[in-house]
């Protein structure tokens, strides 16, 4: 009677356990199809495309980026697949020679009929932004900008694209794509969202980076100040991306690019001599000629020409002696700091907020950071910048040809002068200081994809940044992985259990009776 007695209540547990069992194996099931299902939507694949050709001052360059049309409102879903290099100088330098344009323009477009499925070709738009070289040649001869932009854009136009137009960009708008572009590659426009917080507060909300980008004839600045009431309204943007209103401050400094800045200095270094400048900002051993009229053509050099129409000499030699502590000295008078009608300035009485956050410093900031291999987080700090500086300044120019052969004459000639310009605009100009420089992050590409103003523009041309938070899955990738995981166990430990239990009763329930 015993024995019977308990083979019932074994047979009634095994039955309950069973369908408990078998209803928590249901249960999963359903959820991970559920999940999967949601997550997973099945999309067409339908690849779109886009190019934009970065006409600076001394070089221009032409990118190709190509997303998922389905995910274009979606962050970080633009990649650069090309970046082509034109050979020659910037469009400016063709205003007499203007039927040349076609034959500079034509390597990198055929590129980009080559890389872009001939399907696609008219639907692909093409742009044109020429920046700060374009910009002074405007202020001397308006008409003879026009007639390049035209030129430019009747060339283009002969490709099977959709052309967009050329036009020249303000410094406003180069500073301003140029910060979209970085926070758009970093993600710093979503909103961070925790594994079941899948409706995010505003609190969470990244903060995003600065923007820092030097050029041959300019340099910007543009950033999210801490405090949003301006003392400058020339100097502010309003933006409302994915959801969030965004107060940046930005300005360009016009004429203080590396390379205008060098003119700059010569002409400033020239006064009073003979037609011979001994430069510190080059190598010792180092010599070059310079014809007056070349460094007089600028509009940048217009505080120096009172002095030009007396000056006897029809060309200027620079002799190098190559000392950093000298070059900075030099270089320090190109920025006037007496005067600021504001609480704080940058230089030459433009308003500047205190400095908010990490940077991201670009372009040639990069370009001159790589070749003195201080672009790492560990190796980029002041101090380190500094000694390596003084120590590049003061190699022999015929030592640095054999060490750098490979690297073009203009170039490796002008790295003195470009890093202690460098540190001079940060430190003296934007008033980073010894303890702020680890903020600033030198940046050439952010995942394979160039920084700088060219994907911003783009982006807003095409309406791909959205001002509302754009619909997206109803759970973050790590949710969705972390609850796949955890019902994937559920599920197989539901199983084990139930063929153990299934195959072996006996033995399951030898001790618990």
């Amino acid at each position: 009677m015993e024995d019977r007695r308990e083979s019932e209540v074994k047979i009634f547990c095994s039955k309950n356990i069973l369908g408990i069992l078998g209803f928590s194996c249901v249960i999963a099931v359903v959820a991970l199809l559920a999940l999967g299902l949601t997550q997973n939507k099945p999309l067409p694949e339908n690849v779109k495309f886009g190019i934009v050709l970065d006409a600076g001052s001394s070089h221009t360059n032409l990118y190709i980026y190509k997303w998922p049309a389905e995910k274009e409102n979606d962050t970080g879903v633009v990649t650069q697949i090309e970046e082509c290099k034109v050979k020659g100088p910037g469009i400016s330098e063709f205003a007499q020679k203007l039927s040349e344009i076609d034959i500079y323009l034509s390597a990198c477009m055929e590129r980009a009929r080559k890389v872009i499925p001939a399907s696609q070709h008219t639907e692909t738009p093409v742009y044109l932004g020429a920046t700060a070289g374009m910009r002074l040649l405007r202020m001397e001869n308006e008409r003879l900008a026009d007639k390049i932009l035209a030129a430019v854009a009747n060339s283009i136009s002969s490709y099977p694209f959709d052309f967009q137009g050329a036009r020249i960009i303000t410094g406003q708008e180069e500073g301003a794509y140029g910060w979209i572009t970085i926070n758009y590659l970093l993600g710093r426009f979503t909103q961070k969202l925790s594994w079941f917080n899948l409706k995010p507060s505003e609190g969470d909300t990244q903060e995003t980076y600065g923007a820092l980008d030097l050029g041959g004839a300019s340099t910007q600045i543009t950033f999210v100040p801490r405090n949003e009431t301006t003392e400058s309204s020339n100097n502010t943007l309003h933006f409302r991306l994915y959801g969030k209103n965004y107060g940046v401050y930005t300005h360009s400094f016009l004429c203080y690019g590396k390379d205008q800045a060098l003119l700059q200095k010569l002409s400033k270094d020239l006064q009073g001599t003979n037609g011979t400048i001994r430069d510190p900002c080059f190598n010792s051993g180092y010599r070059r000629k310079m014809n007056m009229s070349d460094l007089y053509e600028s509009p940048c050099i217009r505080r120096f020409e009172a002095t030009f129409p007396f000056l006897p000499f029809p060309e200027v030699e620079i002799r190098g002696i190559g000392n950093y502590q000298q070059c900075q000295r030099s270089i320090l008078q190109l920025f006037n700091t007496s005067y600021c009608p504001y609480s704080s300035c940058s230089f030459n009485g433009i308003f500047l907020p205190p400095l908010q956050g990490n940077f991201g410093a670009f372009s040639a900031f990069y370009y001159v950071m790589e070749f003195l291999n201080l672009t790492s987080e560990e190796q980029s700090t002041h101090k380190k910048m500094i000694s390596t500086l003084e120590k590049f300044c003061s190699q022999p120019w015929e030592e640095l040809q054999m060490y750098f052969g490979e690297v073009k004459e203009k170039y490796l000639s002008e790295y003195c002068f470009s890093g202690t310009y460098i540190l001079a605009l940060l430190l003296n100009g934007y008033h980073f200081t010894a303890e702020s420089w680890k903020d600033i992050h030198f940046m050439g590409k952010v995942r394979s994809t160039s920084v700088g103003w060219t994907l911003g523009y783009m982006l807003n041309l095409t309406n791909m940044i959205p001002s509302e938070e754009p619909l997206s899955t109803p759970l973050s990738h790590s949710t969705y992985v972390f609850l796949m995981v955890l019902f994937s166990l559920i599920l197989v430990i539901v199983v084990v259990i139930g063929i153990f239990i299934f195959h072996k009763p006996s033995y399951f329930w030898k001790d618990m009776v």
